[in-house]
């Protein structure tokens, strides 16, 4: 009978060795993975950020990938004339309305667009597209578009290094490398 019990509790002794044996496995993975999360995340070379303020009474929100120059050539380079542009990086720059507002004689219902433009050394083409969620500007749709407004860029002495976007009261601009090109916008409140 003891070597019964001796024997059994020998199983029992190995068994609990080799269940310990696993959750030390167990833990030095969970160890290693907690390693691999602590290492810093490289930063995004285009951040998301924002811009916004109040136009009267309309608060109007900018959201937007803002990339940096870093020495290259942008306009005419990196953003070629005359092509439609996303205005930033990555997904397509957004803008919401909270109310109705004005643009170059038009109501614009309230509501979210996207933020796109078509750059050229004369002249550029401001656009708000009913399409905000899509990737640069893979997916544009000119059929889409609720306002084309043209107005002309503006040459700034110092350059912009990172893409910047400003609400006012009188409106919304963007400006990057030398130039800046502004949107007049009104509320309707």
């Amino acid at each position: 009978m003891k070597k019964y019990i001796l024997g059994f509790l020998t199983i029992i002794l190995i068994g609990m060795g080799c269940a310990n044996n696993s959750e030390t496995t167990v833990d030095n993975h969970s160890e290693h993975e907690h390693k691999e999360e602590d290492k810093p995340k490289k930063k995004s070379l285009s951040p998301r950020t924002q811009a916004m303020a109040n136009i009267g009474e309309t608060h109007v929100h900018v959201d937007y990938s803002a990339p940096s120059a870093r020495g290259r050539m942008i306009f005419g380079g990196l953003v070629g004339y005359d092509n439609v542009w996303v205005t930033g990086a990555h997904s397509a720059t957004s803008i919401d309305f909270s109310t109705d507002v004005e643009i170059d004689g038009q109501t614009i219902p309230k509501g979210k667009y996207a933020f796109f433009t078509i750059p050229n050394q004369e002249e550029w083409i401001l656009i708000l597209n009913k399409n905000y969620e899509q990737h640069l500007s893979d997916d544009y749709d000119e059929a889409l578009d609720v306002i084309r407004v043209k107005v002309k860029p503006e040459t700034l002495e110092e350059k912009v290094e990172t893409l910047t976007y400003e609400v006012t009261e009188n409106g919304m601009s963007v400006a990057w490398e030398n130039v800046k090109v502004s949107l007049p916008i009104k509320s309707k409140k």
